[in-house]
């Protein structure tokens, strides 16, 4: 397979073959209903399992939801119904993983049948932080391995964690990306290894932590030219300058403690010589259920500010208007708001319009373009990643995908 980075679906025969398929299938759950929530992933990942079904092979998925100690850390039994009608077909769950009745139900698995095994996590060798020859060592590996002859890695949004069933069974098994690593694999590499210049990163959103990583590792990268700052980032940014936004704004960023980024943010300002990052030149608050809008010469605001200014975003959409690579990462404020809804309008209706290479990534970025129409299939890629797209953006290897790589080099 000269050439190719790593083997995809394509490079193996599956038929009557019992394949091990790790995906992500993590999604919304209730707390009060005890009732996950329709989740992207699920249809995404559906695509691949589909594929190996009707290709003949014995499907035995292998995932997650939640973390220990969280609400939402459930067994697995939901998502074998949710996974059913996305892949048009009976996924039988079993609540058991690598005890007795997950081995005889695998091993009783007829060709083109799917078996979902419980939440992974369950297993405390799953999240231990590892290299893959010792995951390879793990009870997890040496007791599903023997039972399989291939493994599917379809979980990019995991892949930046070195987790058992990301890198294990690698070392052992004939090793593929499923469609969903692979879309994302090609989608992400062309928005930075192969990103065409202009090229521009907007960042918003309300949780900044993930934006200033970013925004530190771009300052200096000579593959970004323009960062535009917008939600808290923004904000952040502002204060970074020394503008004043005024008491309750500054009361929400401390109350949400995101003012403990404000060190990092100021570092990045100043080595950013070349005035790539735009922050926002005026800025909207609600008053009386009415939309105000302040120049940042008239700060600071009576109201604490939940979006950027029409000037700012007319401003961001003009940027994005002549770039050739966009990425994005969170709406430009509480959209969710009438009041602050249309700095997110005009600059994501901008980004539909470009002709340039976009790639999008993160739940409220994908709820906005919901919210407002944007036809995703204008879009270049949209990333049902969090953490591992951050991950490769800044720079860092994934170690799922550097483990498919590893693989693809040994022989079958």
């Amino acid at each position: 397979m000269a050439g190719k980075e790593f083997l995809t679906l394509d490079d193996f025969d599956f038929a009557g073959k019992t394949v091990l398929v790790r995906v992500d299938l993590n999604s919304p759950y209730d707390t009060g209903s005890g009732k996950i929530q329709e989740s992207e992933r699920l249809a995404a990942h559906a695509q691949t399992i589909r594929e190996l079904s009707k290709k003949g092979a014995k499907v035995v998925i292998l995932a997650h939801q939640g973390r220990a100690g969280d609400g939402d850390f459930i067994h697995l039994d939901q998502h074998a119904e949710f996974l059913s009608a996305k892949v048009h077909k009976k996924v039988k769950f079993v609540a058991d993983i690598i005890g007795p009745e997950a081995i005889k139900q695998i091993q009783k698995l007829a060709n083109g049948r799917i078996l979902l095994l419980d939440n992974v996590r369950f297993l405390a060798e799953e999240t231990m932080e590892l290299p893959a020859e010792q995951h390879a060592k793990s009870v997890f590996v040496r007791t599903l391995a023997p039972l399989a002859q291939a493994f599917v890695s379809d979980a990019y949004s995991a892949a930046h964690r070195p987790h058992c069933s990301i890198v294990g069974f690698t070392t052992v098994l004939p090793s593929f990306a499923g469609r969903v690593m692979e879309a994302e694999v090609n989608g992400n590499t062309k928005a930075r290894e192969r990103a065409e210049h202009p090229n521009v990163y907007v960042l918003g959103g309300a949780k900044p932590d993930d934006c200033v990583k970013l925004l530190k590792a771009s300052v200096g990268n000579p593959s970004v030219d323009k960062i535009l700052a917008g939600g808290v980032i923004g904000e952040l940014c502002l204060i970074a300058k020394g503008a004043d936004l005024g008491k309750p704004t500054l009361e929400a960023l401390e109350k949400n403690k995101w003012m403990k980024d404000l060190a990092v943010v100021k570092d990045a300002l100043s080595k950013d010589s070349s005035g790539k990052i735009e922050v926002p030149v005026d800025l909207a608050f609600e008053e009386n259920g009415q939309r105000q809008e302040v120049l940042l010469s008239q700060m600071p605001a009576p109201r604490a500010v939940g979006d950027i200014g029409s000037k700012t975003a007319l401003k961001f959409a003009e940027i994005i208007k002549a770039a050739k690579s966009v990425y994005v990462k969170g709406p430009l404020g509480t959209y969710e708001k009438p009041a602050f809804e249309l700095g997110t309008k005009l600059v994501f209706e901008a980004l539909a319009k470009s002709k340039a290479f976009s790639l999008v990534g993160g739940g409220h970025t994908l709820n906005a373009l919901e919210k407002f129409g944007v036809n995703k299939k204008k879009l270049g890629h949209v990333s049902l990643a969090g953490g591992a797209l951050l991950t490769y953006l800044c720079g860092e290897p994934l170690p799922g995908v550097e483990a498919l790589k590893k693989a693809a080099a040994a022989p079958l």
